[in-house]
């Protein structure tokens, strides 16, 4: 399985490959309820919004995968095998929305967890179109990217919880929503904040963890 990150060998042991701004990233660690409330509010504008203001998939370490194969590579229950420009054959995805699992990647959509309208709209239109990239590809964090049934995928859109969620694994994915929020230092508007106040004790999720490194 690929590991999302650089590593160099040292003393005869993998060690993270770290930048000066990466060796002094700050972390954020609370319980999903507190994470909630430490959340800003703002009304959401998705005035100037368009997909192509996210450059995805993209190869940002040059090895030849798309961001799209990285995570297919990463998340695969049964690992394919990487062709030539870095084509995949073989396989198995498990998609927790919906506890189906998949052997052709076509079946297979990777959803931004927080979708790229709706960051737009909680804060990433102020951003600059390096930072929009970075998110839009970011493998920093396991929850940011994920591997799910094309259809629930669909269905999600650019839906917060307050519109969607998926039918099993609600802790989960409530945990990931907040975390990649937390972690791109974007907002939520009152009545996403109520939805996943609301969501989170109905599904008795508050004392979950929120642990991510913060990108911004």
């Amino acid at each position: 399985m690929k590991l999302r990150g650089l590593f160099i060998l040292a003393c005869g042991a993998l060690v993270p490959l770290t930048t000066p701004a990466a060796a002094h990233a700050e972390s954020y660690s609370q319980s999903l309820t507190t994470a909630i409330g430490d959340l800003p509010v703002a009304a959401e504008n998705r005035t100037g919004y368009s997909r192509d203001l996210f450059q995805h998939w993209i190869d940002a370490d040059g090895d030849g995968c798309s961001t799209r194969n990285e995570v297919l590579i990463e998340e695969a229950d049964e690992a394919p095998t990487v062709g030539s420009g870095c084509s995949l054959s073989g396989g198995r995805w498990y998609s927790y929305y919906d506890g189906l699992s998949w052997t052709a990647t076509s079946d297979v959509d990777i959803d931004h967890m927080v979708p790229l309208a709706e960051a737009w709209d909680s804060g990433a239109r102020t951003w600059t179109s390096t930072e929009r990239r970075a998110y839009a590809n970011d493998l920093g964090y396991y929850g940011s990217l994920v591997g799910v049934t094309d259809n629930e995928n669909q269905e999600k859109s650019d839906a917060d919880p307050a519109g969607w969620m998926p039918d099993l694994q609600k802790c989960r994915y409530l945990k990931e929503y907040v975390s990649v929020k937390i972690r791109w230092g974007l907002s939520v508007d009152s009545t996403e904040r109520s939805a996943l106040t609301d969501l989170t004790s109905a599904n008795g999720c508050g004392n979950q963890a929120v642990s991510v490194t913060l990108a911004r």
